[in-house]
């Protein structure tokens, strides 16, 4: 996921607001208590979400993909003072971890966090949102992209993680999940109700706004 040099991505975080002392716990307690920690959102790109929320000032997110919480704690920060923030992840057994933080947090008001099968749950929300985070499974991005485009109002934004793929979707060796994105990536880009923008933080964002 590293495709600056070391020095450059060290520059980067040092020239970066620092995470809070809460999100720095659940950092280590994530790293140390997990599986597959390099799924954290991180600090530079926990701070990129968090920009990106005081930039739309969203009342309304979705998130697709919890895992310990940090991007959802990110995201909630800039959240409208009414806003709510609905999370999804299929793992149960990290929800005790993800509600801890979010109760530390003070945020249990603002975000929702459910546990189930985001293909399943995302019909059943009659809501519009002005910012949706994919970060989940990369086989289904296309189709929460296709559950979610019409819940996103006109010039909200649906952010995609991990759509550079540790670089995989320009290698020479395309597995399912590679090809996954490959699609997903090809997808919005010839999709002419949204404007898109590949940003190459940390293992890739894809930004959509919706026209």
């Amino acid at each position: 996921m590293n495709f600056l040099p070391e020095a450059i991505e060290d520059y980067v975080a040092q020239h970066t607001a620092s995470e809070s002392e809460l999100l720095s716990k659940l950092n280590r307690e994530t790293h140390a208590k997990v599986l597959m920690p390099r799924m954290l959102s991180g600090h530079v790109q926990g701070r990129v979400l968090s920009m990106l929320s005081y930039m739309i000032r969203p009342s309304r997110i979705l998130e697709i993909g919890t895992y310990t919480g940090y991007s959802a704690l990110c995201m909630a920060e800039g959240l409208a003072d009414d806003g709510q923030l609905i999370t999804i992840d299929i793992n149960e057994e990290l929800e005790d971890m993800v509600r801890s933080y979010i109760e530390q947090a003070g945020l249990s008001n603002k975000i929702d966090s459910r546990i189930g099968n985001a293909i399943d749950l995302i019909p059943e929300i009659n809501d519009s949102f002005d910012m949706v985070f994919i970060d989940a499974d990369k086989i289904n991005y296309s189709n929460y992209y296709d559950l979610c485009i019409d819940k996103v109002r006109q010039g909200g934004f649906i952010i995609a993680d991990n759509v550079l793929w540790s670089g995989k979707v320009v290698g020479d060796k395309i597995d399912k999940d590679t090809q996954a994105l490959l699609d997903f990536n090809n997808k919005i880009h010839e999709d002419t109700r949204v404007e898109n923008v590949l940003f190459p933080v940390r293992d890739g964002l894809m930004v959509v706004r919706k026209l």
